[in-house]
């Protein structure tokens, strides 16, 4: 009998963290529907460490957008990200979207989300690769962007940027797909 009623407590508490529309589940939705937009100028925007390896020399890294703010707000999208040249010009066209929208993400104060941001072997892509000294990063739904120092290889006129859409959380390179 006790083994009978502690397999049915298990399962009701399976089902009211996993189930959706669950009391806790439910909390989230209300919060992020109450929260508004982030603004540019509360988010810090940084990278995480890259992992090397996959397709013609790519390289994933994190990139990080964690709320200074002092209220909770809310990211849903992909970032929009472009090369920038020394003399500050973009370099290429901006980063293709790679992956499925996963909702919105609401960050607390101090809280982080992270899309994966792929760049690419610039010498497989173009004859004469230019050197980019950072990126323009403008986070989902914004018309104001923060600049990234980041010095890679670029092409003039191709593309070697893909980001993936924003999730919850710190990005973890090898655990984290686009």
């Amino acid at each position: 009998m006790r083994v009978g009623v502690l397999a049915g407590v298990v399962a009701a508490v399976a089902v009211a963290i996993f189930a959706p529309g669950a009391s806790a589940g439910s909390a989230a939705a209300a919060s992020a529907a109450s929260a508004p937009r982030c603004k540019t100028s509360h988010l810090e925007v940084w990278f995480g460490l890259g992992l090397g390896g996959g397709t013609l020399g790519s390289v994933y890294y994190p990139l990080e957008f964690s709320n200074v703010g002092h209220s909770a707000c809310t990211l849903n999208g992909f970032p929009g990200v472009s090369a920038v040249g020394s003399g500050g010009g973009q370099l290429g066209p901006a980063a293709s979207r790679n992956g499925q929208h996963h909702g919105t993400v609401t960050l607390a104060p101090g809280a982080t989300a992270h899309a994966i941001l792929r760049v690419e072997d610039a010498g497989a892509l173009c004859a004469h690769p230019v050197n980019a000294v950072g990126l323009k990063v403008f986070p989902p739904g914004a018309t104001a962007s923060q600049s990234v120092p980041f010095s890679f290889a670029a092409c003039a006129h191709r593309g070697v940027l893909i980001v993936g859409p924003l999730r919850a959380g710190v990005g973890i390179p090898g655990f984290t797909t686009s």
